[in-house]
């Protein structure tokens, strides 16, 4: 039962907890898409789980979500950072070498979407804790945020194999 603060409201925890949730969630899916075996196919089924997943966190923060917006904020993201960022589609196109590369790609392409994901999943969860939006949503200020976040969920994955 929550408890009155000093100034009598109620504690009202903060959308956190569920927004990790729906990021938990949405990696799961995601990981599953790098399971695909087919080229391509594989990507633009991790990028529409991400777009999913933007929109689930939108409509918890209470956001009007613009399909557009959040598409070019996730490409600009995940297409514009370091060279990390080429993984998704190395682990992709891998998967054109017959047998090896298949296999190749999927035991790699699940953890490197998930760890994406997660990324997107905590930088959007910032930008709308702290009252954004998608038409304020700052590329240049957030790279860095995702690329610390990816990498640190690549960092978890290679402890927990």
């Amino acid at each position: 039962m929550s408890e009155p603060d000093a100034s009598g409201e109620l504690f009202r925890p903060g959308k956190e907890d569920a927004a990790i949730h729906i990021v938990h969630e949405y990696m799961g899916w995601s990981a599953g898409g790098g399971l695909i075996p087919v080229p391509l196919l594989d990507l633009a089924a991790i990028s529409l789980v991400q777009l999913k997943m933007v929109h689930s966190l939108a409509r918890l923060y209470g956001v009007p979500f613009q399909r557009s917006a959040a598409k070019s904020i996730i490409g600009a993201l995940i297409g514009g950072g370091g060279t990390f960022v080429l993984a998704p589609p190395v682990a992709s196109l891998v998967k054109f070498v017959p047998v090896v590369g298949t296999l190749g790609g999927m035991l790699t392409e699940p953890a490197i979407a998930a760890a994406a994901t997660y990324a997107l999943g905590k930088v959007f969860i910032q930008h709308f804790e702290s009252g954004g939006t998608l038409l304020d949503f700052n590329i240049r200020t957030q790279r860095h945020q995702y690329e610390q976040h990816f990498a640190a969920a690549q960092q978890k994955s290679g402890e927990t194999n």
